[in-house]
């Protein structure tokens, strides 16, 4: 028996046959329609030809799971609210799906997805419980807990980018002050970079930037922190404090086996990770005597959000 993924982002749809060990037999991408309806009719084409493709029938399905980036209810199948991408309102998604293909259907937020694939698959393979930031743009957040993902009240909870870090600190994208992700998403992190570019005219940075503070992004940042500039050492050194210090709330109200982090941020594999042990080990992971957390980056990369969607059948 087969599972099929399908990982929906504002801009492509990734939809792949999944086989019992977790590997990908056949990928397909479209891009992601502008209403509703429209983007449904797509996604409904969409399996239809990788079911095709893969020379399968639907009877060969066990079923069909879908990550979306933004709210949903997992156990009613409605799509409550996508932030990037237009009228996706209170729509009555799974039972659409149910209907074209008789198969089971189930949905998720992606980064819960992309947690599950980890779990089962990636990095955290083996481990009961699991937390998993993902850093980006924004900062998403998944958690496992004995062996399940636990998603909360109406599919509602784990918004882990939206704890409170700094009281009354900077603004977040989502209105309040002081979140996690207005501290670590990348955006946070160029934002600060931008900063203390400003008070050390002599960076690096300034150079690969062409003298143009507009064009800094997440490459030249870090091509200049592996180049030993002291400005980027300098901004990474305090995000590190800040990614760490939400880390080790996480550590002190779950008490996971492991921390995957996720997203462009991890590609930086122990550059980050190394430093963030350090920084939570010689704080004991907030509290004395209690089991050390493993905090590692994601290894399923591109493919976490369709593996894990499939996962959730």
């Amino acid at each position: 028996m087969y599972t099929i993924g399908v990982d929906i982002g504002g801009t492509s749809i990734k939809a792949g046959v999944v086989d019992e060990k977790g590997n990908i037999t056949l990928s397909l991408q479209i891009p992601t329609k502008n209403s509703p309806n429209a983007c449904i009719e797509s996604i409904i084409n969409l399996i239809k030809e990788l079911i095709e493709k893969s020379n399968l029938t639907t009877n060969q399905i066990k079923g069909i799971g879908f990550g979306f980036p933004g709210m949903v209810n997992s156990k009613t199948g409605v799509v409550d609210f996508l932030p990037n991408i237009n009228g996706w309102e209170n729509i009555d998604f799974s039972s659409k799906i149910e209907n074209a293909f008789g198969v089971k259907v189930k949905i998720t937020n992606d980064a819960n997805a992309h947690t599950l694939a980890e779990q089962k698959y990636g990095s955290a393979k083996g481990a009961n419980n699991v937390v998993m930031l993902t850093l980006g743009t924004g900062v998403g957040g998944g958690v496992i807990i004995d062996g399940k993902l636990y998603e909360g009240e109406g599919s509602k909870g784990t918004e882990l980018g939206h704890t409170t870090l700094i009281l009354g600190g900077n603004k977040c994208g989502c209105g309040r002050k002081g979140c996690l992700e207005a501290y670590v998403s990348t955006t946070a992190l160029i934002n600060q970079a931008k900063e203390q570019m400003l008070e050390n005219k002599d960076s690096a940075l300034w150079h690969l930037c062409n003298n143009n503070l507009a064009t800094l992004n997440g490459k030249i940042f870090f091509t200049e922190l592996n180049n030993g500039d002291k400005t980027a050492e300098k901004v990474f050194d305090k995000y590190i404090i800040y990614l760490s210090e939400g880390l080790l709330n996480f550590c002190n109200i779950f008490r996971p086996e492991i921390i995957v982090l996720g997203g462009g941020i991890s590609a930086q594999g122990k550059v980050l990770t190394d430093k963030i042990t350090k920084y939570c080990k010689d704080n004991y992971y907030g509290l004395t005597g209690a089991p050390e957390v493993k905090i590692v980056t994601a290894t399923l990369s591109n493919d976490a959000g369709i593996i894990g969607a499939s996962a959730l059948i």
